[in-house]
């Protein structure tokens, strides 16, 4: 025998079942469902007129339309309209159709607030074409935008903003912190950038790029799964997706990064090459920022057809608007080639300028040899020391990537575990480079202070595993604190600070004389220069690398260049000791670049020539 367990259901309980699903449609359900209740309603009265004889003479069509119009109009019969039993049923039709009236109205009011509340939220498609969609977004952080507004260099764009919060609320975060100018234009959307359903309205099959704004990891990770799965389903499979994640561990498996044009970079590993590159060349992240940036000079890859067969030197003395920094030969990029290197027909030059077709070549390329007498070029003969203050997991790739010429670190022993210092000790060995653990505690002013007093170059490194907020608060007490004891006791060693946020920075780059790094600002350069041109990847990643080609501050009074010189011959006379000239740094932390070859300039000994190098 089969068990039925079907339950009865009232009469009340299966209407009111009935109304939730009506209602559960919306508006517009409600709306159809009023309107037949009204007919209905006033057909019933008008039944009820014409049974009971209330009408009179009265034609029947003419009650009917009577009691329609009443129930619209809500209008209130008197007595000289029919008889009593006529006035009664009209006069409760009448109150009927103030009822469903008020209703009507409330629902089509509460609709079309839904609707202008849905566009303020900005769910609405977008329908643009060769637009750049940017997926994340968090206030505060600017850098990325700005960059992007810089990179369209005057020319008509359309940058689409994506992130999971109002429309109006974004907007204002923009209109407030960034200048728009007239060529560019920011749409925001409302939008779950992890839902492929939700990034659907960004239009990524109409698009140019698609960016994924530097965050949290998983919400990168996941932003860049939705994209993939949403390429998928339209078939997309020549759009570019640009994204920067912090640690090693989330790194894309090359084979899925090649599958779908998965760009993808590190940002701890870029920030902690910067730190170690910079922690001995005060100044350093300055130019750092001002090569990786769209606002001036940065590096372009052009065509030359003229140059075929000549060599890479003679270029570099007649290239004028423009500086060359390699070659890409077969797909692969060649930073600073010899001065014999024959170009090819098919060669790219690699250059630094701030206009793509800013750069001529010199019919006359003559210059007189500069008398420069004991050229030090090198680094690696001054022998210096470093403090490192903090930790996180990229303490060994800075010991790693630290410059040849330390040769010391110093580590707080509380912050390194048993495990890791066997690690760090097998860094430290392959490099020649001496640690010492310190017992000092770098949170107390005495502590921090005889630290101090011992460093050259200081590091301050960001905790990972604390909140944004909380981890800057702590590198900026402990930044304070030691620019009070370098003033108080006169001593002049640099300070290098890794921060999270820009807005972090802001509160303590006024008081001058310290090398900020910020993980979302830096990363954000460099991912809207990889977005802009993906091949410029290999050249950066040699950039920040520690093996082949950096990025160095040569000071003019070190290394004996101070005194008069055109910059052709400097072009020439450190392009024959393995450098590219980029610019210069004066005493007062202005930087040139891309400056005229036949220009004369005089160097003093407080000012920095910018280059680049294998050491």
């Amino acid at each position: 025998m089969k068990n039925d367990n079907r339950k009865n259901y009232s009469l009340k309980e299966r209407f009111s079942y009935w109304f939730d699903n009506k209602m559960s449609k919306g508006s517009l359900g409600f709306i159809r469902m009023l309107i037949v209740v009204s007919i209905i309603w006033a057909v019933l009265m008008a039944g009820i007129i014409i049974l009971f004889h209330f009408n009179e003479e009265g034609e029947t069509a003419s009650v009917f339309w009577d009691s329609i119009s009443t129930v619209i109009n809500a209008w209130m019969p008197s007595f000289e309209d029919g008889s009593l039993g006529y006035v009664i049923i009209m006069a409760i039709t009448a109150i009927a159709g103030v009822l469903f009236t008020s209703v009507l109205i409330g629902i089509i009011t509460s609709a079309i607030e839904e609707k202008i509340i849905d566009l303020k939220k900005g769910n609405s498609s977008i329908l643009e074409n060769d637009h750049i969609v940017v997926l994340g977004f968090t206030p505060g952080e600017y850098t990325l935008i700005n960059q992007l507004i810089l990179a369209a260099e005057g020319k008509p764009a359309c940058i689409v903003i994506a992130e999971d919060m109002d429309r109006d609320e974004m907007e204002q975060q923009l209109e407030e912190n960034i200048d728009i100018p007239d060529n560019v234009r920011l749409i925001c959307r409302s939008v779950d950038i992890s839902d492929p359903a939700s990034i659907e309205k960004c239009s990524l099959e109409t698009c140019q790029t698609v960016i994924i704004s530097p965050g949290d990891d998983k919400k990168v990770v996941k932003a860049i799964l939705a994209v993939v799965v949403l390429m998928q389903k339209k078939d997309i499979h020549d759009k570019q997706i640009n994204a920067i994640v912090a640690k090693n561990i989330h790194s894309f498996p090359q084979t899925l990064a090649k599958a779908h044009n998965i760009t993808t970079l590190q940002t701890d590993d870029i920030l902690a090459k910067m730190i170690a590159h910079s922690c001995t060349q005060n100044g350093l992240a300055d130019t750092f920022r001002n090569i990786f940036n769209f606002e001036g000079a940065e590096f372009r890859i052009v065509e030359i057809p003229e140059i075929t067969g000549m060599a890479y030197g003679e270029l570099m003395l007649r290239m004028k608007g423009a500086v060359p920094a390699g070659v890409f030969h077969d797909g692969k990029s060649i930073l600073n080639p010899a001065d014999d290197y024959l170009l090819d027909e098919s060669d790219r030059i690699l250059i630094f300028s701030e206009e793509s077709d800013a750069y001529k070549l010199s019919d006359e390329y003559g210059f007189e040899e500069d008398d420069v007498s004991a050229l030090k070029l090198r680094d690696s003969e001054y022998k210096t020391d470093a403090l490192v203050i903090g930790h996180n997991e990229t303490l060994t790739t800075v010991l790693r990537e630290l410059p040849e010429n330390v040769t010391r670190v110093t580590l707080i022993s509380s912050d390194v575990d048993k495990s890791e210092k066997k690690e760090l000790q097998e860094i430290a060995d392959k490099r020649g480079l001496k640690i010492n653990y310190s017992t000092e505690n770098p949170r107390r002013v005495s502590g921090l202070t005889k630290l101090a007093l011992k460093a050259k170059h200081i590091m301050i490194l960001s905790d990972h595993d604390k909140a944004e907020e909380d981890a800057d608060m702590d590198t900026i007490f402990l930044l304070l604190n030691l620019r009070d004891i370098r003033n108080s006791n006169d001593l002049d060693f640099n300070i290098t600070v890794e921060m999270q946020r820009e807005q972090s920075q802001n509160l303590v780059d006024f008081l001058g004389d310290t090398d900020f790094l910020v993980s979302s600002s830096m990363s954000s350069l460099v991912l809207a220069q990889t977005a802009k041109n993906p091949e410029l990847i290999s050249v950066f990643r040699e950039l920040l690398s520690n093996r082949g080609n950096e990025l160095y501050l040569k000071n003019a009074g070190a290394t004996g260049l101070a005194g008069t010189h055109s910059i052709r011959s400097l072009r020439h006379l450190l392009s024959q000791n393995g450098y590219v000239l980029l610019g210069y740094v004066n005493k007062n932390k202005e930087s040139f670049f891309c400056l005229d070859p036949d220009e004369i300039i005089e160097l003093e000994r407080g000012d920095n020539l910018i280059v680049m190098g294998e050491y």
